[in-house]
């Protein structure tokens, strides 16, 4: 199966079509997998690092407020079809799949006027501008949040399946994954922060303000944040300015690059809304504790998160003036009240969907074979 990927700017649309190629491969090795993405987006370093050709098509989004960059956008949107034909005839996919991102609309949208099967993924709760706009033109749209499917007028064409992963985030063994970390037996309540792999100033603020006025110097709390790449040397001065760094039952790290063991061995998780996230914690059946980023396109981790909460099974704290103060107040009443946990446990684990790479699989070699069969 010759398979072309498109999706990219940031690694919530890269990832989750990584996890599909990487399926891809798993089940068909000889399958040929090629991505699309822009100049500029993380797919650049991401999707050669994982072994794929990535071909370049050049577009961006329109922006809402009067910018000359506009005029460059619209005539990339005029522009970029043409381009992305070229690479299909290139390449000559027997499908062609979209994450999300300006760059699936002219790749699919030309895929899907050449007669070449088309799917797209929809990660988030409310469907993204690129999938709107392409609900009508391709063959099924796969669904990570089955409330997206209110927002697009074609129920024919979707498909709920989960969000496809690339590690293996079902509930993991918690006493093990605490024994991996080297997380002390005496230790009742392990939480995990974290803003994102570049950092969130608010969320960095937030936590240190929580360690410095809850969780520091607490034998029966360990807790791990990750400051992220940009906002590392001022979190980590402001760590040691507080006086945390005295405390053995804080760690502060850069990065988590064991996440799966790290959500495994938490009990509380305290991160932005992103869908990546949200799935990832539904199916690990943790109790979360979401703080949407205000800067996403349609405030989509907000609506994210809020699927959760609106079922008792996540807690929201907006990224405003008394987040702090919010924050110390939330965990302490989480830390206190296990039942409580327990039960938001329960129920975010009935949103998780553990099975999302393979129903993709399945459904892209459905479509393949019907189409070969016309």
């Amino acid at each position: 199966m010759r398979v072309l990927m498109t999706g990219g700017g940031t690694g919530g649309h890269v990832n989750p079509a990584l996890a599909i190629a990487n399926t891809i491969k798993q089940n068909e090795p000889d399958s040929e997998i090629a991505f699309v993405g822009t100049p500029r987006g993380i797919e650049n370093k991401l999707v050669p690092k994982a072994g794929y050709e990535l071909f370049h098509v050049d577009v961006m989004g329109l922006r809402r407020s009067l910018s000359l960059k506009n005029i460059k956008a619209a005539y990339l949107a005029l522009t970029s079809p043409g381009k992305a034909k070229k690479i299909i005839k290139k390449f000559k996919p027997d499908i062609v799949i979209g994450t999300g991102g300006y760059v699936s609309w002219p790749v699919c949208k030309a895929a899907a006027k050449m007669g070449i099967p088309t799917a797209l993924h929809e990660s988030n709760a409310v469907p993204g501008m690129a999938v709107r706009m392409l609900s009508s033109s391709v063959d099924r749209i796969f669904l990570n949040f089955e409330k997206a499917g209110k927002g697009l007028d074609c129920p024919e064409k979707l498909m709920l399946v989960g969000c496809p992963m690339l590690g293996d985030f079902h509930a993991g063994d918690k006493s093990a994954a605490r024994k991996k970390l080297g997380i002390p037996e005496r230790v009742k309540t392990v939480i995990l922060s974290f803003g994102g792999s570049l950092g969130a100033e608010k969320v960095n603020e937030a936590v240190l303000h929580l360690m410095e006025n809850y969780t520091g110097g607490k034998e029966e709390i360990y807790h791990t944040h990750a400051t992220g790449a940009i906002e590392k040397e001022i979190a980590f001065a402001d760590f040691k300015k507080r006086g945390l760094d005295k405390y053995e039952n804080l760690q502060l790290l850069e990065y988590i690059y064991d996440m799966p063991d790290r959500i495994a061995a938490a009990d509380i998780v305290i991160c932005r809304a992103g869908a990546l996230t949200v799935s990832e914690l539904s199916l690990a059946g943790k109790c979360a504790v979401f703080i949407p980023s205000p800067n996403v396109t349609d405030d989509q981790q907000f609506k994210n998160a809020n699927v959760l909460a609106e079922k008792g099974a996540a807690a929201i704290l907006r990224e405003n003036g008394d987040l702090c103060e919010k924050l110390v107040s939330l965990i302490s009443d989480l830390c206190q009240n296990p039942e409580k946990r327990r039960d938001m446990e329960e129920k975010i684990g009935a949103f998780a969907i553990g099975d999302a790479n393979k129903r993709i699989y399945l459904e892209t070699r459905r479509l393949v074979d019907e189409s070969k069969k016309k």
